[in-house]
């Protein structure tokens, strides 16, 4: 059983899709590794539930933002399906990062408004 943090964040569905993208900018990946790659770099902050994970995941591939295709491990007894940024991700991610710094920004002004005078 792991360890569930009392003040875990869940995430909005389009801000794990803008995750997911950006993780896959460094190279393919499967499924868990994804939902690793998220945990650790966050600090174990966000944690990525595969019933959130794998419907994104189809998703994303449904609107041709990633591809994906099986790939046998190294230890030859199982197969992982690996996915991978399309060009069209790419372009969607820039797309979600512009949105996610103007929201982003317009909610710091809100929570720490600039001193008057």
């Amino acid at each position: 059983m792991s360890k569930q943090p009392a003040d875990r964040t869940e995430l909005l569905q389009g801000t794990l899709d803008m995750l997911i993208l950006r993780t896959l900018l460094f190279g393919p990946s499967h499924g868990h590794a994804i939902a690793k790659h998220i945990q650790r770099t966050t600090d174990e902050v966000l944690q990525v539930e595969h019933g959130s994970l794998y419907p994104a995941l189809h998703r994303l591939e449904k609107k041709k933002w990633i591809a994906s295709k099986w790939e046998t491990a190294k230890d030859k007894n199982r197969e992982f399906k690996y996915y991978r940024l399309t060009h069209d991700g790419k372009k969607q991610l820039a797309v979600e990062e512009s949105k996610w710094k103007r929201l982003a920004g317009a909610i710091a002004c809100v929570m720490w408004p600039a001193e008057e005078g």
